[in-house]
């Protein structure tokens, strides 16, 4: 008995070390992307056409599909996002689709624990969200591998795009950055350095927001740290307030910092706001 157990040990560890690795039919795969102040992802198996034809035959019309393969694709946020206008709280879901012809279901899953649709155990009730998409089934770029990718990426949003075979599909993300900007400006203004005060009033300058609350950071942030580009964020403050007397007085102060630091580039942006600002103020 002891030499039967022996023996089967022996062939069990000889059949191990005779395996041999080749690589995945269809190899996993991760994308990220930083959108504004969140990190998104998408973890997914990449299959390849190989001849076939896949949308309609490889992967039916009508039904369920991992969008991908293997185990199901997910998508992983750190901070709350609108996908084609849906909330989705920061989270890992797993993404899901059933194609048709001419409209996509996509689904948003709070279940990620399944390989592939997960069959008889899926249930609705842990959809988070469901929505229907527009495919482009006529996409002129053929696509071997199953790609996800982020595409059209603004300080707000992108993206999501999905290409197989000559098939796209784009799901819009939006985040909240705004909000998770506002947060932190209102967290940090009190006792702030003067990088913050001047970061804060770039911000709401770009972003048409209060243009006095602005001004006063700027004028904050020049306390003792008068650098040549804050000095030009003053006067691009004053002059977006009409206060063009006194934008044209700062530029000029900015302009002779710049000389002192070799700016040229500061020295040009300076004189071409002079020449603007004092046609605006006649």
């Amino acid at each position: 008995m002891k030499l039967k157990v022996l023996l089967f040990l022996c062939l069990s560890a000889s059949m191990v070390a005779a395996q041999i690795s080749v690589p995945a039919p269809s190899p996993l795969s991760t994308v990220e992307q930083e959108v504004g102040l969140t990190d998104v992802s998408v973890n997914y198996s990449r299959p390849s056409v190989k001849g076939r034809t896949i949308f309609g035959d490889l992967v039916p019309f009508g039904e369920m599909w991992r969008w991908g393969a293997n185990a199901s694709t997910k998508l992983k946020t750190s901070d709350d996002i609108k996908v084609n206008g849906h909330d989705v709280p920061a989270g890992t879901y797993a993404l899901y689709a059933i194609p048709g012809e001419t409209e996509w279901t996509i689904v948003i899953h709070s279940n990620t624990s399944y390989w592939g649709t997960g069959g008889d155990k899926y249930t609705e009730d842990e959809d988070l969200v469901r929505f229907t998409v527009k495919p482009n089934s006529a996409y002129p770029v053929m696509t071997e591998t199953m790609t996800f990718q982020f595409s059209n990426l603004t300080t707000e949003g992108c993206d999501l795009e999905f290409l197989w075979e000559k098939t796209q599909i784009k799901l819009e993300i939006k985040t909240n950055v705004d909000d998770q900007v506002m947060k932190e400006i209102d967290m940090k203004m009190k006792g702030v350095s003067s990088a913050t005060y001047y970061q804060a009033a770039r911000y709401y300058y770009d972003n048409d927001k209060d243009l006095n609350k602005a001004y006063e950071w700027i004028k904050l942030a020049l306390v003792n740290n008068e650098k040549f580009w804050m000095v030009r964020q003053k006067a691009l403050i004053e002059a977006k307030l009409g206060k063009y007397k006194d934008a044209i007085a700062t530029a000029n102060k900015s302009k002779e910092l710049a000389l002192a630091a070799g700016n040229d580039d500061y020295v040009r942006l300076n004189d071409k706001s002079i020449e603007e600002w004092t046609k605006l103020k006649k």
